[in-house]
């Protein structure tokens, strides 16, 4: 178990290619980057954060419409929210809107200066879009 008195707060950008991932700082203030993984390199990553550092909340990112409405997408993220319970049955897992946080990823990644090649870097925007929901979940609470 881990010795820190805090635990970190994850977030899931759940995308049907990649999975990005972020933390946030043992004080959940500030979101930090993970990486952006595959569905088995998910379950190691979640495995060795609960191991390392532990783990108080999974935060996924639910893709709701403009208007606030289902859409094809929240129904593979409530099968993946299911199956996050079925294999972390001690962690709550929460999920929270995450409209437009591609986007707003997208506009973070140009404003740092990153260049159109870094930013079509596979996985950049996921982990950074896993950032935004988590930031916006921390920035709330």
């Amino acid at each position: 178990m881990p010795s820190t008195r805090y635990r970190r707060v994850v977030a899931i950008d759940y995308g049907t290619k990649r999975i990005g991932v972020a933390r946030s700082d043992p004080l959940g203030m500030f979101a930090q980057p993970v990486g952006t993984f595959d569905i088995d390199g998910l379950q190691e990553v979640l495995d060795g954060l609960l191991r390392q550092d532990g783990i108080d909340r999974i935060i996924v990112g639910y893709p709701l419409s403009d208007r606030g409405t289902a859409n094809r997408m929240t129904t593979v993220i409530d099968r993946f929210v299911e199956e996050l319970v079925r294999l972390f049955p001690s962690i709550p897992i929460e999920t929270v809107d995450e409209h437009s946080s591609s986007k707003e990823a997208r506009r973070i990644l140009v404003d740092s200066g990153s260049s159109r090649k870094q930013r079509k870097v596979k996985g950049r925007v996921d982990t950074a879009a896993a950032c935004v929901i988590l930031q916006s979940y921390l920035d709330s609470d």
